[in-house]
């Protein structure tokens, strides 16, 4: 709204006053709220005691920084009240962790302590299904004429399953990302299909599945339909509107953006022939 409110203004001053005038619009700058990118995800096969938080701000809408969030205390807490902490690098907003361990179904709790304000969450570590295998078809899309990627898994049969999907091409900057629900195909055979249509011979792709609660599925499908799936997915900012798992329990009106997730993770790379 904001493109389409100064484009009506630029347009109304050039009409009447000609292009030499200058129109200063004031849009209202809201308070700076806090972001936190705690998405903890362990890829199959590996360790997972690697692990990173991030912390940010909102900024002015004309802003072309996003500002960082230094000396915040971060760790998190299994049910075993197991704790990893989380320890910045070198004032940039990052924080690592080094030690942690993921146990699938385990429950986590995390805790921001930020300028005053303490945050927590609570969020299940999901299983993901391995990719069984990668088909190419030269004739997808409407007209039969695109190169179509689709990666094919089993579903487990006796859970109810969320996945995320994301795809990371070698011929662009964006990636895709989509979100999925197994209500039917539960128990079967199914797969996530590549929506870039500019592929060719000797891209490569890189698929990644993710297993998500519903919760996350249900916040992830809000900001996948405002982002559009453009750019650099729905992780870059933050609608304001979007609330997280997150919770401030020292003003719960100051409630922060981003959300505290674990997933295990799958990745495949395929080559396009």
């Amino acid at each position: 709204m904001k493109y389409i409110y100064l484009s009506c203004l630029i347009i109304f001053a050039s009409f009447f006053n000609s292009c030499e005038d200058v129109v200063n619009v004031d849009l209202n700058a809201a308070p700076p709220k806090l972001v936190i990118d705690a998405s903890i995800n362990w890829e199959k096969g590996t360790s997972g005691n690697l692990q990173k938080i991030k912390l940010t701000t909102t900024s002015d809408y004309f802003s072309s920084e996003i500002p960082t969030v230094s000396g915040a205390t971060i760790f998190v807490k299994d049910s075993k009240n197991s704790n990893y902490d989380f320890i910045e690098n070198a004032n940039t907003g990052e924080y690592f962790c080094t030690n942690f361990i993921p146990i699938l179904n385990e429950e986590y709790t995390l805790t921001v302590i930020a300028k005053g304000q303490t945050y927590t969450a609570k969020e299940t570590l999901l299983a993901i299904a391995p990719i069984d295998e990668i088909v190419q078809n030269n004739e997808g899309g409407i007209l039969g004429n695109q190169i179509e990627i689709k990666s094919f898994y089993t579903d487990p049969k006796d859970s109810d399953n969320y996945y995320l999907y994301k795809y990371n091409y070698s011929n662009q900057i964006k990636s895709d990302y989509y979100v999925d629900e197994d209500n039917f195909f539960q128990g079967n055979t199914f797969f996530s299909l590549s929506q870039n249509e500019e592929l060719k011979v000797g891209d490569v792709i890189e698929v990644k599945h993710f297993g998500i609660s519903k919760r996350y599925y249900n916040y992830l499908s809000i900001l996948l339909n405002i982002s559009g799936n453009s750019g650099g997915g729905p992780f870059q900012s933050p609608p304001a509107t979007v609330r997280g798992n997150i919770i401030n329990s020292t003003d719960k009106n100051n409630f922060p953006l981003g959300y505290f997730s674990l997933s295990e993770v799958v990745t495949k790379r395929y080559t396009i022939k």
